[in-house]
This record gives C-alpha cells, sequence and structure tokens, in this order.
C-alpha cells in the first residue's frame, strides 16, 4: 500500500529530483554494463566474504558527480565512500536531505561473472525515504517512486502490484531473502529463521541484489521479502518501490514497520509482501524469531562476527549502526 503516514513536504522538487536521479542511475548503468565486456580487478572488502571492483567506485563517482552538480547542499551515504556531507550551501542544505547511493547492486554477482546487478538512489527527508529509483543496467530498465505519489514502471505508467497471486502461487509463494554482511555464522536468529521461511514457500530466492529483488516484488515476479539485518545503503530505494507499487510491511515480530535510515541494524528486519500474504509469513517469522529473542534479548539477534552468505552491499562508513542525521 502507499504510505499512509503523512510526511511534510521536503524543501525540494521531487519531479525534478526524480530526473536527476534517473538520469544518473542510467549513466552509471551504461558505464557498469560496457566496464562487464572487459577482465575486472575485484579486491576483497572487510572481513564478511564482500568485493569491490574498479566499477563500483567509477560509477559511485559518476553518480556523486552528477548529485553534487545539482544539490550541492545534500548529504549524501554512499556505498563506498560512506557519508559525504554537503557544502552548506546551495539547494537543500541544512534540510536534513540524504541521498543514499548504491552504484553496483550485486558485485559478489558481478564478480563471477552473473549478469544479476542494480544501481540504486534514494533520497531522504530526515531518516524517511521520499524518492526510489532503481535501474537495471543488463535490460536497461529503470523503476521509480515518489513517497505518497505511486510507483512507476520503466515506460512511466504506474506500477501496482496485482491483488491476487500467479496462477500456482497462492499456496506456493515465491520469496526473496536478504541479510546483511555483519550476520556472523554463529547467529542464534538467522539460520532458524530462514529455514522456517523456506518451509513455507515454493522457492526462496537469495540473489545478492537485494534490489533486484525489491523490483520483482513490486512488478509481482515474486510474492514477498524476508530481510534479516538488511545493508542500509540498498533498503530505502527499493523498499519505497515495492511499498508504493502495494506490497505492505511489518517487523519480524508482526510489530508495525517503516523503512527508516535512522534504523540499527536489529530493528531493520522487516517482512514485505502482497497484502493477502502478510500475515501467513508473519505467523513463521514471528515464531521463529520468538525461542532466538529469549536468549538474546532482542528479536533482531545477535551482531555476530565472522562471513556470512549474505546479499546486499556493506553501508561504507556507517556499515553495522545507526545513521544519525543530526548535525
Amino acid at each position: 500500500m502507499r504510505s499512509s503516514s503523512p510526511s511534510p513536504a521536503p524543501p525540494v522538487d521531487l519531479a525534478e529530483a526524480r530526473r536527476v536521479a534517473v538520469e544518473a542511475a542510467e549513466a552509471a548503468g551504461d558505464l557498469l554494463r560496457a566496464g562487464m565486456a572487459r577482465p575486472l580487478e575485484i579486491r576483497p572488502k572487510g572481513t564478511a566474504g564482500d568485493v569491490v571492483t574498479e566499477l563500483d567506485l567509477a560509477a559511485e563517482a559518476l553518480i556523486l558527480r552528477r548529485l553534487r552538480a545539482v544539490y550541492p547542499g545534500h548529504r549524501v551515504i554512499a556505498e563506498e565512500s560512506g557519508v559525504n556531507e554537503g557544502t552548506g550551501t546551495g539547494a537543500g542544505a541544512d534540510a536534513g536531505l540524504v541521498w543514499l547511493v548504491d552504484p553496483l547492486d550485486g558485485t559478489n554477482n558481478v564478480a563471477i561473472g552473473m549478469p544479476v546487478y542494480a544501481v540504486g538512489l534514494a533520497l531522504c527527508a530526515g531518516p524517511v525515504p521520499v524518492l526510489g529509483v532503481v535501474h537495471d543496467p543488463v535490460t536497461r530498465r529503470t523503476w521509480s517512486a515518489v513517497r505518497g505519489e505511486g510507483a512507476r514502471g520503466p515506460d512511466g505508467a504506474p506500477l501496482r502490484l496485482a491483488a491476487a497471486a500467479r496462477a500456482g502461487r497462492a499456496d506456493n509463494p515465491v520469496l526473496a531473502w536478504t541479510q546483511g554482511h555483519e550476520v556472523g555464522r554463529g547467529d542464534p536468529v538467522v539460520l532458524p529463521l530462514r529455514t522456517a521461511v523456506e518451509a513455507r514457500c515454493g522457492r526462496l530466492l537469495q540473489l545478492w541484489a537485494p534490489l533486484v529483488a525489491w523490483v520483482m516484488l513490486a512488478r509481482g515476479d515474486i510474492d514477498g521479502i524476508v530481510g534479516y539485518r538488511p545493508e542500509l545503503v540498498d533498503l530505502p530505494a527499493g523498499a519505497l518501490l515495492a511499498k508504493e507499487a502495494g506490497a505492505e510491511f511489518r517487523a519480524l515480530d508482526g510489530g508495525p514497520y517503516e523503512p527508516s535510515i535512522d534504523l540499527p541494524p536489529a530493528e531493520r528486519g522487516f517482512v514485505a509482501a502482497r497484502p493477502a500474504l502478510l500475515e501467513r509469513l508473519l505467523e513463521t517469522t514471528a515464531q521463529a524469531c520468538r525461542p532466538a529473542a529469549a536468549g538474546t534479548g532482542s528479536t533482531g539477534g545477535t551482531e555476530g562476527t565472522g562471513g556470512s552468505a549474505g546479499a546486499g552491499g556493506s553501508d561504507g562508513a556507517a556499515q553495522g549502526g545507526r545513521v544519525r542525521l543530526t548535525r
């Protein structure tokens, strides 16, 4: 469903911001697609199995240049360079406007030659996403959403999630799973949660590119997504797109959930699904989280250390913690 809680109009023209973001994402997509045709230099990033390539860095630099040219006063949180403060002058200066940039969501896929990746940009007013853009460089298609105004497909037409599941999927939904890189192998929640979710669906996808999964949910290609301590940078753009297309959200324990960049990892876990499926999924996630939560004191589980099979990119300078928006 569309965002039900009204928020003050941000001090920026969202139609213009959408145009800027779409053009930046598509230009980065052109760069990535061209770069995929040649051998890549792949380097490890962090200790949890993540990697980075020169394409991540080049695409991010391109997007930052374009955002800075139009919005020099906006703060930017980017996947590779972390927090980039605004200049303090120009459009949006000191207005609590923050861009989140994932220049290549799916780097681990690219590293093994699998063309499943996306570019994501989100604009937040304070902690709340108000604009989201997701571009698929492989198909050269772009999806976008503005808070309270719905989602749009590549042709600019409204994008709405169908009320009914596709044939044969009412009792066998296709779901996607995403988890953050900081989730360790010894985390007491992740294995029972994922096992329970997989047992209640027809197929569980882990794409290593959450933005691709969000587009699939908004289009109705899949029926829901379950996220455990998801990464910050790619969450707002995809979640806003799916929400504005008609998906409903709850926390893993069934409580209310509003995508926000001010949430610490332990509070970012979610269930997003077509409305008819949501309650059924919540029965599964709440039961799976409850025993582990009794031992850890949190339905989010422990911070965890060591490796991870999680999808998505890292949070750069903001990884693993809360992003404070006050200056």
